[in-house]
Parts: structure tokens; sequence; C-alpha cells
């Protein structure tokens, strides 16, 4: 009988399986930067974003990417009182 060596599985690979499942749908905006982070390295980061991207997730980080509403955005605004300067004034 030979014995192998263990080598691990890909659950045991994956950031999103090692760490809180909370952090990759965070409200404070450097837990989600902690989140897209972590995803850099991950060996399924270009199938989790194109699954994300054809299932329109509502929310969370998947692939390395914000999403909000089904849509990628670049990063999340704290809590608070919108800047005056972004809003849109109808004509």
């Amino acid at each position: 009988m030979t014995t192998s060596v263990l080598e691990p599985t890909l659950d045991e690979l994956l950031p999103c399986r090692l760490n809180d499942a909370e952090l990759w749908f965070a409200e404070s905006p450097s837990d989600v930067e902690s989140a897209k982070a972590l995803c850099q390295a991950c060996p399924v980061q270009a199938l989790c974003l194109a699954g994300a991207l054809e299932r329109r997730e509502p929310w969370g980080v998947w692939g390395g990417e914000l999403f909000l509403a089904g849509v990628v955005i670049p990063r999340k605004r704290p809590r608070g009182r919108p800047r005056k300067d972004a809003t849109v004034t109808a004509a």
C-alpha cells in the first residue's frame, strides 16, 4: 500500500471559504476592500466574477468586484448624507 501526500481541496484554497462569509457582504467600505483584496489570489476569481455577472448578483463582493443592484461599482460609499456635488438636478 502506498501513501500519498495530502493536497488541499479547492475549498481549502478559496478565501471566501476560509474567512467569515459576512466579509463579502459587509456594510463597512474597509471590509469590502478587504474582501476584494482577498479575491485577487483566488484560483476561481474569473469564474466567480463571470457567474455573478450572468446571475446579476444583487449585492456583495464576487470575483474581486463589488456588486450593487446587479451592476459592478468601483467602491462602496460610507453611510451618511450624499455629497452635494454628486446631486443631479433635473432640468
